[in-house]
């Protein structure tokens, strides 16, 4: 009797369906760009990237419970593409020896490819090219992987090292577009040194990014940004455009304010200029908390 070659087996695990869309993008041309598989023979960049995926998605916190996942699923590897499960030497090897700029380029290959799914309603009205948003968060990590952060407490005299990651989001289509990480001591405000921001784009952030000088560039940039001041910021208000009184129950703007303030310009090397002040004007918009 003849198989049934109709039947359709439909239904596939999410991490397939995941690999699927990756797949939507010429990989082996960014392989081959990158030079990615060169020196090495078993470990090769697909079948890295895919490890790390299940890494991820698995919640798997070492390359051990990784390599070890991946061969407990055994006769399955081949739906994944994969002859068997990396070695955990080999995996890390070439965790620590590949080049990042393969997986950089795949990640910006495929938000070209889906940016037109993803959300652009918070664009409606908007006069700005682009809207990008700024944040951090702190990694803990032993004190002699990286120098901590803050003063020795008191007790012991040791301070938890970490590392701080730095992520500049595009507010519409809420994605990542830039990732810094530094040591946990390194100030905020040196992230904003990375950033390449084109004119009329808004960048909003807290008040941990106050940095006068950057300020001062972005505003002969035509570049916009959003944050809060410091409360010992010394400033001389320049212009009152707008002023309300708060009333109860209604959330408005308080004062929308041009003010301008004092700042030590630097030189090329980042060095500050103690002798010598500028100064930047800018709008303020007082909110009720």
């Amino acid at each position: 009797m003849d198989k049934n070659t109709e039947i359709k087996f439909v239904g596939q695990p999410i991490f397939k369906q995941i690999l699927n869309l990756v797949n939507k993008v010429n990989i082996s041309s960014i392989i081959k760009a990158n030079d990615s598989d060169r020196y090495y023979k078993a470990f090769k960049t697909r079948t890295h990237l895919i490890s790390m995926l299940f890494g991820i998605l698995s919640r798997c916190d070492s390359m051990t419970e990784t390599c070890e996942g991946l061969r407990a699923m055994g006769g399955k590897l081949n739906h994944l593409g994969l002859e068997k499960a990396p070695a955990k030497s080999t995996a890390s090897d070439g965790l620590r020896n590949r080049d990042n700029q393969f997986f950089e380029d795949l990640y910006f290959s495929l938000v070209d490819k889906y940016k037109s799914f993803l959300s652009d309603s918070r664009t409606y009205g908007l006069t700005f090219k682009e809207v990008l948003l700024i944040d951090s968060t702190t990694i803990r990590l032993f004190s002699d992987i990286l120098k901590g952060v803050g003063r020795n407490p008191k007790g012991d005299g040791k301070k938890k090292g970490g590392l701080k990651v730095h992520m500049l989001i595009d507010a519409v289509q809420s994605v990542g577009r830039f990732v810094k990480i530094t040591a946990a001591k390194v100030h905020d405000k040196n992230f904003l040194k990375s950033l390449e921001l084109i004119s009329h784009s808004m960048i909003v952030f807290d008040k941990a990014y106050n940095y006068y000088h950057q300020f001062a560039l972005w505003t002969n940039q035509q570049v916009y940004f959003v944050t809060r001041l410091k409360k010992n910021a010394v400033y001389e208000v320049i212009e009152v455009t707008r002023k309300h009184y708060r009333k109860k129950g209604q959330a408005k703007v308080l004062s929308d304010e041009v003010i301008e303030l004092t700042y030590h310009p630097e030189d090329e090397n980042g060095k500050r200029q103690s002798k010598v002040f500028k100064k930047n004007p800018f709008a303020e918009s007082m909110l009720p908390r």
